[in-house]
């Protein structure tokens, strides 16, 4: 058994996204290793409460650790807002507390929040050391910014991706990050060509997993298609409603009573959705709900029958989610979402113009809505898709291995 010092500046077992990636990463590592995790003083209370509420064998093999910079170096720090920055900040301050309080451990870990243009600097402390899962987002393509969004959203994506490139080209500490690590686990292929790396130190992982809740479909006389999401540009709710409506309208009347499209999220481009909703005379057909309780989403996920996410991104979070609930993916053909299914689990739409994109994603939701059986064998591979690749206990197990491997 070793010990690992693992840096999880998002981690909280009460919250979704990266703080629930950060604590499920934890948890995997105690199964077989001891861990000391670095984290930021905001999550100490919920930390503490949750394991005091929700005993576990593997807290023994658990530590926790909390650091953040002066308030002087943070106070203007709100939310979300300027958490990029601080977290390279945190990350440049780490290796400095580390070395004050003394602990010895085998194998730093620098675990979760990452991006490919923010470096670690973990490789200061002199131990072999495993960077990542990190992400990797393309730029959107032009064409579907501008389809609904505004020049704005466009500039604002393409200024994103020059402070990438400028980090990707000139960053010394981005690349001492690499060149230092022992591993790099890389989240999707993309991540690995940026970052110029050894081949032999990469292994290319999906950054996130999720419980099996071991809870059966609901029945439903419905053909429900299902977005979870935040409704910004990136995750290409517009595609989603835009290929819902002309499958929705080329339906008879009787059928359209039978299908409807659910869209669960919150973020700025709500107004343009609705917009879409309105435009194509969805409103008795489509619904957008805002975040809810874990339990009643559980509930929309069990009634489902596809899970239509045409994201831009890197990552998808919420795919593996799905598919443990015997939900086929319809995603892009890109090396976000696309790079997690196949065809035994979902369907791909390759990126072309913004109305063939559209129409492809219409054509598969019809295929799926007419053909049950060609539905139901979907169903059953997005299923077993997911217990091959994407429990969080298959992601400790390949984590044990990297590790004994060093």
């Amino acid at each position: 058994m070793k010990t690992i010092l693992a840096t999880t500046y998002a981690v909280n077992p009460y919250k979704g996204s990266e703080d629930a990636m950060g604590w499920n990463y934890v948890m995997q590592i105690a199964r077989f290793n001891k861990v000391i995790a670095l984290t930021r003083e905001n999550n100490q209370s919920d930390i503490e409460r949750f394991m005091r509420d929700n005993p576990s064998e593997h807290y023994a093999n658990v530590s926790f650790l909390y650091f953040d910079l002066p308030y002087w170096m943070r106070f203007w720090k709100k939310g979300g807002r300027g958490a990029l920055l601080y977290f390279y900040l945190w990350q440049m301050g780490a290796p400095g507390f580390i070395k004050k309080t003394g602990i010895d451990f085998d194998i730093a870990h620098n675990l979760n929040f990452h991006n490919d243009w923010t470096p670690t600097f973990l490789w200061r402390l002199g131990r072999p050391l495993v960077w990542g899962p990190v992400g990797h987002h393309p730029a959107i393509p032009a064409n579907f910014v501008m389809k609904h969004y505004s020049l704005k959203d466009l500039l604002i994506d393409r200024l994103r991706w020059l402070v990438k490139q400028t980090f990707w080209k000139t960053g010394i500490f981005l690349h001492l990050s690499g060149k230092r690590s022992s591993k790099v686990l890389c989240m999707n292929s993309g991540a690995n060509k940026v970052l110029n790396l050894d081949q032999h130190k990469v292994i290319t992982i999906n950054s996130v997993c999720s419980e099996d809740h071991h809870i059966e479909k609901l029945s439903s006389d419905k053909f429900t298609a299902l977005f979870v999401g935040r409704f910004v540009p990136l995750k290409g709710a517009d595609v989603a409603i835009e290929a819902f409506a002309r499958f929705y309208h080329a339906l008879s009347a009787q059928q359209q009573k039978t299908v409807e499209f659910v869209l669960i999220g919150k973020g700025p481009s709500e107004e343009v959705l609705r917009g879409l909703i309105e435009r194509h005379k969805l409103e008795g057909a489509v619904r957008i709900i805002h975040w809810m309780d874990r339990s009643e989403l559980q509930n929309y996920y069990r009634k489902s029958s596809v899970f239509l996410f045409p994201s831009h991104e890197g990552a998808g979070m919420v795919v593996p989610e799905a598919m443990s609930y015997s939900m086929p993916v319809l995603a892009f053909d890109n090396i976000g979402p696309g790079e997690f299914i196949n065809d035994s689990c979902g369907i791909k739409v390759p990126y072309s113009t913004y109305d063939k994109s559209v129409d492809d994603f219409s054509e598969a939701m019809h295929l799926l809505y007419t053909d049950t059986a060609f539905l139901k064998k979907l169903s059953e591979g997005a299923k077993a898709c997911y217990k091959a690749r994407f429990t969080w206990e298959k992601r400790g197990e390949l984590l044990n291995d990297i590790y004994q491997g060093i």
